[in-house]
């Protein structure tokens, strides 16, 4: 029986996956971006591999007592530094605020092991969750001041641990996050690639620089959670950041309306796209959600 991996390669070689122009030009883009970038790490990175494979970024700022601390949780199909290194980023800008991070691979996604066609919400809300007590029990870090960041896809698993664990996660951001798993991914995705994996029980997808499998375990996870009540159960500080452009902006004030704490933002970009512009020459947008992010979470946690 062939692996998700390998059904891949058969898939590509013989033109099967379901090809997603739109994703593949962006994915392609991001690739082209990040080859760009600068490969050297901050001095406080520190590459952790936490149990089942999963790799991790650990960026402590010099501190001599213990120091607050946010989890990162990457969208579909990225990796933890994400698009246009936006998380390797905001780690920089939260560790000159005294406030460590710690940012993963998703299983099957960056550098970690594991097969992306066992990918479902439940297993990335388990990760998540494995992280976060990695995060809280780190020297150094104080465990009562854990906050958490998530991104498109990571925003609706971040809304998921957040709500699961409201003693552990003492404020959360989301950007672009993803409002309904399965609306939103079948927008993104298309109903081809959801007929095909319920036919045959796993779909291949070119995303332009990789080709991926998902198996309808996956598809199936995306009905089990409902964000709107998990936001509606979180109790803490909450900001959400969408460009006007995108489909998160959507669930901005319905996210904020259902928030618990009054300490709560809608943050929209004006003309912002999903991913704030990161890939253009103009770093404006995305400065500006970094900068709101550290400001974020240093006033909350």
């Amino acid at each position: 029986m062939l692996s998700s991996e390998g059904f891949q390669a058969g898939a590509c070689r013989r033109g099967n996956p379901v090809s997603i122009a739109g994703l593949r030009a962006w994915f392609a883009a991001c690739l082209f971006a990040l080859s760009l970038m600068p490969l050297n790490a901050h001095a406080t990175d520190v590459p952790l591999t936490l149990d089942g494979g999963i790799s991790a970024t650990l960026n402590m700022p010099d501190a001599t007592q213990p120091v607050p601390a946010v989890l990162l949780l990457h969208g579909f199909g990225s990796s933890k530094d994400e698009v246009g290194g936006m998380y390797a980023r905001v780690a920089t800008a939260l560790a000159q605020k005294g406030i460590a991070s710690l940012r993963i691979d998703f299983a099957g996604f960056g550098k970690s092991d594991g097969d992306t066609g066992s990918t479902t919400i439940d297993a990335q809300l388990d990760q998540a969750k494995a992280a976060l007590a990695v995060l809280k029990g780190t020297k150094g870090v104080d465990p009562n001041r854990v906050g958490v960041l998530g991104f498109s896809l990571g925003g609706g698993v971040a809304l998921l641990v957040a709500s699961g664990q409201p003693m552990d996660v003492k404020s959360l951001v989301t950007w672009s996050s993803v409002g309904d798993f399965q609306a939103d991914m079948l927008g993104a995705l298309g109903q081809k690639a959801f007929d095909r994996a319920k036919e045959d029980g796993i779909v291949g997808l070119d995303l332009g620089f990789r080709t991926i499998a998902l198996k309808q375990s996956f598809f199936d996870s995306l009905s089990a959670f409902k964000l709107d009540d998990a936001i509606a159960t979180y109790p803490g500080p909450y900001l959400t950041i969408t460009g006007s452009k995108d489909f998160s902006a959507q669930y901005s004030d319905r996210f904020v309306g259902l928030a618990k704490n009054p300490t709560k933002e809608a943050m929209v970009i004006p003309d912002g796209d999903h991913i704030f512009g990161v890939l253009g020459t103009d770093q404006t947008m995305a400065d500006s959600v970094i900068t709101k992010t550290a400001e974020w979470f240093a006033a909350t946690l």
